[in-house]
């Protein structure tokens, strides 16, 4: 009998010791096939709503309260956390550049990493977590009370009545966005350097623009253009996917902001390199 029970103690072990084996093996495969998957639905749902933007009735009155929403709604935290960003930059530049003598570059450093990398990220992770949220909240709400069947029983596509004016909403008002946070971004910077580093106001002003470029800034807001298209199409999505009730709509509303965080980090590394490649050095 002892035997025989430490002979099924030891199949349960070698059992267990496989299945995590197996799980370690396949996990990964699991999740790639699982981001193919959803990349694949949130591509056929974007070429349904560019389809659906040049079909007519053209509802602006929609739009516009989605970009009302979206656009002042959004503008205080955006400024706020980008003019502490750029007070926070050019805080730690001063460490190693006073010690150079090099304080003056300061403002060049700060307005170039602002319009390129830090105010569109930033501001689009903002958009992302306040507005995406909502936008899977509202969607789903209605997908799991049965408003989005009713719309498809009344002949209306939820496509066009739903995604559509979040989407041209998002890709108009982020860019906006994006742009008041490159200034107030390198205000915070400018008060640091005129009352903390004692740099002239006239001599920061002169750094920042002889620094910046067109296409520093230029590059920055293409890049807010993809974000809000990622903001809405996974946000719809999950809405529009979401079951299980109200616990489902939580979840989704949890899945929403999490994934419009990755593709927008991902994305933007790509769009980095791509334009490393394109503008180079100079």
């Amino acid at each position: 009998m002892m035997i025989s029970r430490l002979f099924i103690d030891q199949l349960a072990k070698i059992k267990a010791s496989s299945l995590l084996v197996y799980n370690i093996i396949t996990r990964p495969t699991t999740i790639f096939l699982d981001s193919v998957r959803y990349i694949g639905q949130l591509t056929l749902l974007l070429g349904q709503t560019l389809g659906w933007i040049f079909t007519p009735p053209f509802k602006g009155e929609r739009i516009l309260t989605q970009a009302k929403r979206i656009g002042p709604g959004s503008f205080f935290m955006a400024a706020l956390i980008a003019f502490f960003v750029g007070m926070i930059i050019t805080l730690q530049m001063a460490y190693q550049m006073v010690s150079l003598s090099a304080e003056i570059y300061i403002p060049n450093i700060v307005a170039v990493s602002i319009t390129r990398e830090l105010s569109p990220v930033l501001t689009a992770l903002i958009v992302a977590g306040r507005i995406g949220a909502g936008i899977t909240a509202e969607i789903g709400s209605m997908t799991v009370t049965d408003q989005v069947d009713a719309l498809r029983a009344f002949a209306v596509n939820p496509v066009k009545y739903l995604v559509v004016p979040r989407f041209l909403a998002l890709i108009v008002m982020l860019p906006i966005l994006t742009v008041f946070a490159d200034l107030i971004g390198i205000l915070g910077g400018f008060v640091i350097c005129v009352f903390k580093l004692s740099i002239s106001p006239l001599m920061y002003m002169t750094m920042v623009l002889k620094s910046l470029a067109v296409k520093d800034v230029v590059t920055g807001l293409v890049k807010t253009i993809f974000f809000g298209m990622i903001i809405a199409l996974v946000g719809c999505h999950q809405g529009l996917t979401v079951k299980a009730g109200a616990e489902g709509v939580g979840r989704a509303t949890t899945v929403s902001v999490v994934v419009s965080f990755i593709m927008i980090i991902i994305s933007d590394c790509m769009f980095a390199i791509l334009f490393y490649f394109i503008f180079g050095s100079q």
